[in-house]
Formats: structure tokens, sequence, C-alpha cells
């Protein structure tokens, strides 16, 4: 069994338009967030990973479905976790979710880069650190 990444956050006036309603283009605000915390949970950080491996991790595609909106003052949940991965990439699929229902579904294809866009080998030390995240689905 895999585990999930969760993070928590709370809708406010500058994500709705002028019905109360969150402006789609946020949800992938919401998405990169929970991803964002994923990462400082087991011990990194989008810095540290340019400090310390000369990489960075870019969005190589996103596939979102919008299932129902969230409106002004909802909590939502992100539950985040690795789908499958290679030697230089991974999906993360996440879900947003409004009172355990779910509201947005996305599988995101991140890439492993250097400084000059190239794909490069996923650092071990974080490919381990993630490994508790992973799905069932694990590709060499």
């Amino acid at each position: 069994m895999h585990e999930n990444f969760y993070h928590i956050l709370k809708v406010y006036y500058e994500d709705t338009d002028s019905g109360g309603v969150v402006y789609y283009a946020n949800y992938l605000k919401y998405l990169e967030r929970a991803r964002t915390e994923a990462l400082f949970s087991i011990g990194f950080s989008n810095k540290k990973i340019q400090d310390q491996f000369n990489s960075l991790i870019i969005v190589k595609s996103c596939n979102i479905e919008y299932i129902k909106s969230a409106h002004l003052e909802d909590e939502l949940k992100v539950r985040s976790f690795v789908k499958s991965i290679t030697k230089t990439s991974f999906f993360m699929n996440q879900i947003i979710t409004k009172n355990d229902e779910t509201i947005v579904k996305a599988q995101v294809h991140l890439v492993f880069i250097n400084k000059e866009s190239k794909p490069v080998k996923i650092p071990d030390e974080i490919y381990s650190k993630f490994k508790p995240y992973f799905c069932d689905t694990i590709k060499t």
C-alpha cells in the first residue's frame, strides 16, 4: 500500500470570480503548492534540489478534470501520490476534495532537468525518499 501526501488549504477571495467560484486556473496553483509541500515533507525544496543536485523539477504535462466547483472559504484537501516513475521523470496523481467529495483530478508528468533543460536521472536520495509514496506501478 502506498502513502499519500496531504495538503489542506482554504479558498480566499482572491481565488474566486465575482460569483465566489474558484477560477479554473487557480486549481493548478493549488496542485503546485501541494507538490511543493510534498517535497518539504521529505526534506527537500525546489531550491535545495537546484543547489544540491543542479537540477530542476518541471511540469512536462498536466491532465486535469474539473468535476465540481469550489467556493469562497471552502476548505480543500489535496491528496498527492506518485503513480509511476522512470529514471528521469514521474507521474503524480493529485485529487482535490471538498468535504471528502472529489472535485478535481489531475495527472501531472514531472521531469528532472539540468540547467541546460536536458532530462537527468532522479537523484537516488530523492528517489528513495519518494519510494513510500509510489503506487503499485513502477517503471524502470
